[in-house]
C-alpha cells in the first residue's frame, strides 16, 4: 500500500526526568480516558519514530503534554531545543492558563520561540464528573474571554479541547476573534448519547472559516476504539468543514491506550479512501502544513 505524506497534527513527547507531569505520576486513578499507567514512561522522538515507521511522516505538531503548569515555558524551551537539534517537532502548541491575569507575559515568552504556533488549554467540563477534566466550566468567565482575546496580539492560534455541550457558547467567543485560528481537538469529542448536541456545536463552528478540526482521540469518549464509529464521525466532520479544514493526527502516545498506531491511522485512511487524491493528500498533510504555517516541502 502506498503511504501518502503525513504531517501528524497532534503528538505528545515527554521526559519524566526533565519535567513533572501530574497526570503521569502514580497513584493512577480512573480518569476520563481510563487509567494512563500504560503510557506513564518516557516518550521521545525515537519512540515515536518506531511506532510510526510504516508511515511517511514529514512533520509533527507537538501539543502541550500536561506538564505542571508552572513548567509550561520549560516545556517550550525543551521542545525548541529538540526542534533546533533534530528538526522535529515542526511546530509547538504550548500551554497557558488563558484566564491567568498575567497570561499576556507568558504568551509573549512562548511566542519568542520560533516553532511556537499556538496555545492549548484543555477546558473539557461535563455534568458527569467522571468525564470532566475540570471542576467547572471556565470558558464563560470574563477573565477567560479576556485572555483569549490576547492570543491574536501574539500571532497565536488556539487548540480547542472541549465537550459538545460547550461548543455552541464557545463558538460565539471564537466568532468575535477571526484573527485567532482555532483547531478543534479530537473531532469535537462526541459523547455517546450527545450526538445531536455534538452535531449542533460542530455545525456552528463549521460556519466560522477560521476553525478547523483534527481527526484523532476517538477512544476518549467511546471505548473500545471502534473504526466504524470513527469513520462515521470523520465523514460527518468532512461534510461540515470540507476537506480543506480537517487534519489527521495520531495523538500518540495517548491514543495507544485505545489501540496501536497502525490501527488508528489505517482506520482513518480507510475512512477517506474514496475521496479524491488531492483531498486525501490535504487531509494527511497539506492542511496541517498550511494551517500551522509549517512551510514543509511536500
Amino acid at each position: 500500500m502506498v503511504r501518502l505524506p503525513f504531517i501528524d497534527a497532534h503528538v505528545h513527547l515527554w521526559d519524566l526526568s526533565r519535567l513533572r507531569y501530574p497526570w503521569l505520576t502514580p497513584p493512577f486513578e480512573e480518569g476520563p480516558a481510563g487509567s494512563v499507567a500504560a503510557i506513564a514512561h518516557d516518550y521521545q522522538l525515537d519512540d515515536y519514530h518506531r511506532e510510526a515507521r510504516d508511515w511517511d511522516v514529514r512533520g509533527l505538531v507537538h501539543v502541550d503534554a500536561g506538564a505542571d503548569p508552572a513548567q509550561a515555558l520549560d516545556e517550550t524551551r525543551w521542545l525548541q531545543e529538540l526542534a533546533d537539534t533534530r528538526g522535529l517537532p515542526s511546530a509547538i502548541i504550548a500551554f497557558a492558563d488563558v484566564a491567568d491575569p498575567d497570561v499576556d507575559a507568558l504568551l509573549a515568552a512562548h511566542a519568542a520561540h520560533r516553532s511556537v504556533r499556538g496555545i492549548r488549554q484543555i477546558v473539557n467540563w461535563h455534568a458527569d464528573p467522571r468525564r470532566s477534566y475540570r471542576p467547572r466550566d471556565v470558558t464563560g468567565d470574563a477573565a477567560w474571554a479576556q485572555g483569549y482575546a490576547a492570543l491574536a496580539r501574539h500571532g497565536l492560534s488556539f487548540d480547542l479541547q472541549a465537550y459538545p455541550g460547550q461548543l455552541t457558547a464557545l463558538a460565539r467567543l471564537i466568532a468575535r476573534h477571526p484573527d485567532t485560528p482555532v483547531m478543534v481537538n479530537h473531532a469535537g469529542m462526541m459523547v455517546p448519547g450527545e450526538e445531536d448536541l455534538w452535531r449542533a456545536g460542530m455545525t456552528v463552528l463549521a460556519a466560522l472559516p477560521h476553525v478547523a478540526v483534527k481527526l484523532s482521540g476517538f477512544g476518549f469518549t467511546r471505548r473500545p476504539f471502534d473504526p466504524g464509529q470513527a469513520r462515521d464521525t470523520i465523514r460527518i466532520v468532512i461534510d461540515l468543514f470540507g476537506a480543506d479544514r480537517v487534519m489527521l493526527a495520531s495523538d500518540f502516545p495517548t491514543d495507544r491506550l485505545f489501540g496501536s498506531f497502525d490501527a488508528h491511522l489505517s482506520a482513518y485512511a480507510d475512512a477517506i479512501a474514496d475521496l479524491t487524491d488531492a483531498e486525501q493528500r490535504a487531509i494527511f498533510a497539506g492542511n496541517a502544513n498550511r494551517l500551522y504555517r509549517l512551510g514543509i516541502d511536500l
